[in-house]
């Protein structure tokens, strides 16, 4: 399924869903940010997606990133909340979500890098190498509100 994103944007569609949903800075023991390219939309991303019934929202952030990256982590902190109306995700089936996310902070435990159906590329990347990269917006201010809040992944 394809997805656009609108970002204050006079020409996107309203919203009609709203998705508790979760993301993750993943950050290595050297200092490196974990990030999939999206088969939706072929923007470089961090790992995330909208939370299962049952489940809290740091558990949703360790299921997606797992199942996006096939790295397991373990989340120490939060980057920040987004929820901002004028940024909504219109998909091809006709459903335009409104931002609700939490992002977390958090730190690899386990796994090997590995695609999904929802990913054609995953890697670990330097911060300055991130500024290069195709990337929405809102996926580039949770990394730059990382980078200021500077809080270490590691205990």
């Amino acid at each position: 399924m394809g997805r656009r994103d609108y970002e204050d944007d006079p020409n996107a569609p309203a919203a009609n869903s709203l998705v508790p949903a979760a993301s993750a800075v993943v950050v290595d023991s050297g200092g490196r940010v974990l990030l999939q390219r999206r088969r939706d939309n072929g923007m470089w991303a961090l790992p995330g997606g909208a939370m299962h019934i049952g489940e809290s929202l740091p558990d949703c952030a360790v299921r997606e990133t797992r199942e996006e990256t096939g790295v397991d982590i373990e989340v120490v902190g939060i980057v920040g909340t987004y929820s901002n109306p004028g940024h909504v995700f219109a998909y091809d089936d006709g459903e335009v979500r409104q931002e609700f996310s939490i992002c977390f902070l958090a730190r690899p435990v386990a796994g090997q890098l590995t695609v999904s159906e929802e990913s054609t590329d995953v890697g670990w990347f330097e911060p300055d190498e991130i500024d290069g990269l195709p990337m929405i917006a809102g996926v580039r201010r949770r990394v730059n509100d990382w980078r200021a809040g500077a809080m270490p992944a590691t205990r």
